[in-house]
């Protein structure tokens, strides 16, 4: 079964031949090796690239272990250039290459080649490529399969899957699996073996159950504000002997960030125009993975939308912020949230999440945040319902949530 990945398909396409190194980021298991080991090689040979112009090496596989010393590869790179044309140099889990990053600098010399890489979160973090290839590098941020490139390849109605996709997630193997047992293994075996133990390995941490305890905090408060403050005083109501401070959980959650497994985002006050440091909000990249994490236990579906809406967001490009508005009522001044500000370019949306506003108290609840906004931006609510996509007599835009992700230009009704 072929998944397409139109979507990151296009930006490799769009970055061909920039003189930058392509690196391909994101949480493992979410379909780097395949976007570039397989669809971008086959769009490059459905378009007249000579398949011996394509130097295509999967460095995690025990048959090209001798090409994991720099030296070595490097030579079997050059040995492979055999005139001035363009060739394309594709190498999957390059972290597993000692001084890859000398070797790819060297390799960014040679004008007729033009390089893409993956690397697993474990050794190949967002922060290392920022620092390491400032300015020589072009990262392509890759998520777990939205819910139109799932929906895109499952059988059944799109009420059934968006169940399953709310349950189990998009990472793309989990497709492969029909039985829910199956499901729940699969992410189990990936949440103990691939997420946690990354985190572990990469910054020798020794008290794994806190660790554990931690992610498990942070998967059942998703959409909650926190710090890390909050976060150790809630460890002391476990356990009034933890040592766990404020400062270690803080690097803790820094560590979850770098491998991809969850996002922060910040609180911006819409009319004092600025952000507000704490408290703020985790969203996790995977919903499937944050269910595991909690052992499928709490199925809160308006929470877990919130989660898949603002991954949808980050997915297609925008800059999301959590929007507090300040207003007087009659008793007094009060902070009103708005879920989310999705800031690209000139556009900007306010977005709230609702399970349902099928009463007047409930609609008007998610209204009055944006009645306290003093802007014409536009202002969207997304419900679970599946309704037709509508503007009420206010300008306020309400859509379903399934209209909102399989149509890209949802948001400019």
């Amino acid at each position: 079964m072929e998944i397409k990945r139109d979507y990151y398909l296009q930006k490799l396409i769009d970055r061909k031949n920039n003189h930058l190194i392509k690196i391909i980021t994101g949480i493992r298991r979410c379909g780097k090796s395949y976007l570039l080991n397989h669809l971008f090689k086959n769009y490059l040979l459905d378009n007249g690239v000579s398949s011996n112009h394509i130097i295509m090496i999967a460095l995690d596989d025990d048959g090209n272990s001798d090409l994991l010393d720099s030296k070595n590869l490097r030579k079997y790179i050059d040995d492979k250039i055999l005139d001035d044309d363009l060739y394309y140099i594709l190498l999957d889990e390059i972290q597993m290459v000692p001084n890859f990053e000398g070797l790819l600098n060297g390799l960014l010399r040679k004008e007729n080649l033009d390089i893409y890489v993956t690397g697993s979160n474990s050794k190949f973090l967002s922060s290392d490529i920022i620092t390491e290839f400032r300015g020589r590098g072009d990262e392509i941020r890759v998520y777990p399969l939205s819910f139109k490139e799932f929906y895109s390849s499952y059988d059944g109605s799109k009420e059934e899957a968006w169940i399953e996709y709310y349950t189990y997630g998009g990472l793309p193997l989990i497709m492969s699996y029909t039985k829910e047992e199956d499901k729940m293994n699969y992410l189990d075996m990936q949440k103990d073996n691939v997420y946690l133990n990354d985190v572990i390995e990469r910054n020798n941490i020794k008290n794994k159950e806190e660790l554990e305890k931690l992610i498990e905090i942070i998967s059942s408060s998703i959409g909650s504000l926190t710090n890390p403050l909050k976060l150790a005083r809630t460890f002391k109501s476990y356990n009034k002997n933890t040592l766990l401070t404020d400062k270690t959980i803080y690097n803790y959650l820094s560590y979850f960030e770098d491998a991809f497994i969850i996002e922060k985002t910040l609180r911006y006050d819409i009319k004092g125009k600025k952000y507000i440091d704490t408290p703020y909000k985790y969203y996790f990249t995977d919903i499937g993975i944050r269910n595991a994490f909690l052992n499928f236990r709490q199925q809160e579906e308006n929470h877990i939308m919130e989660n898949i809406i603002y991954i949808e967001l980050k997915r297609r490009g925008f800059k999301v912020d959590v929007g507090v508005v300040e207003a007087r009522d009659k008793d007094g001044r009060k902070q009103y949230e708005i879920d989310f500000i999705a800031n690209k370019g000139n556009n900007k949306f306010y977005i709230q999440s609702a399970l349902n506003i099928d009463t007047k108290e409930k609609r008007e609840q998610e209204e009055k945040s944006f009645m306290n906004v003093n802007d014409f931006f536009k202002k969207i609510i997304i419900v679970k319902d599946n309704i037709k996509r509508w503007r009420d007599d206010k300008g306020i835009v309400i859509m379903g949530i399934t209209d909102f992700l399989l149509d890209e230009g949802s948001l400019n009704y």
